[in-house]
């Protein structure tokens, strides 16, 4: 059977409770158009997450790895379209989880500038939108733990020569997050629609080995 490996980070930083976490969970031992699906709850820490996916991945064997994270101020599901090789968590003061705090600092001192993602994103998000949910392309995957992981993740396919395809999808903040007075305006979506949204996306790139060839009007500036 196809494996499809969805990789979703535990809370972080402010946030008490990711999103994340919550669709890799929902989705772990489930099946997408035949495929089974590995949820993995990723450790919000630096460096030790590419470990534990990467070793994910060498044991699975999936053929699709979608790895998952919040993205707070974005009220779209938004997937990555590149990865940067650069950490700077100290401009923002957030800390991973054994509270260490990077600034300026190289995922691979001997990597390139930047990975692109390999999943069909124009597919992913028409069919996101499709399907009534709000998804978006992003330019802009940030300098904190979720580019790190993607960079890092795509560095280890790249050089060992792997098959999987691999790519970032970034969520809103939950409704109770959203809740929180230091949060207050910021835009939500509930587990359920983003958990919807992860299905669509994770269906839509098992059917499209390379993208569509589709316009996708944007709005997002973030």
């Amino acid at each position: 059977m196809t494996q499809v490996l969805v990789a979703g980070f535990e809370r972080y930083g402010t946030t008490p409770v990711n999103p994340a976490q919550g669709v890799a969970e929902v989705l772990d031992g489930t099946e997408i158009d035949g495929a089974e699906i590995t949820g993995l709850v990723a450790p919000s820490r630096w460096f030790d997450c590419i470990d534990v996916v990467s070793e994910a991945i060498d044991r699975t064997t999936p053929q699709i790895v979608v790895m998952l994270g919040e993205y707070g101020g974005r009220s779209m599901i938004t997937v990555e379209r590149v990865a940067q090789n650069f950490n700077d968590s100290a401009r923002y003061q957030v800390a991973d989880n054994c509270g260490r705090i990077l600034e300026d600092e190289l995922t691979d001192p001997d990597g390139p500038v930047a990975y692109w993602s390999t999943l069909p994103l124009r597919a992913m998000v028409l069919a996101m939108r499709e399907a009534g949910v709000p998804a978006d392309i992003s330019d802009a995957p940030g300098t904190l733990m979720c580019n790190h992981l993607m960079y890092g993740v795509l560095r280890h396919i790249k050089a060992r020569g792997l098959p999987q395809r691999a790519g970032w999808i970034h969520l809103p903040h939950l409704p109770e997050v959203a809740a929180l007075e230091d949060n207050l305006g910021a835009p939500s979506m509930s587990l359920a629609t983003s958990t919807t949204g992860v299905r669509v996306a994770v269906s839509a790139a098992l059917q499209h080995p390379q993208d569509i060839r589709a316009h996708v009007r944007s709005r997002l500036q973030i």
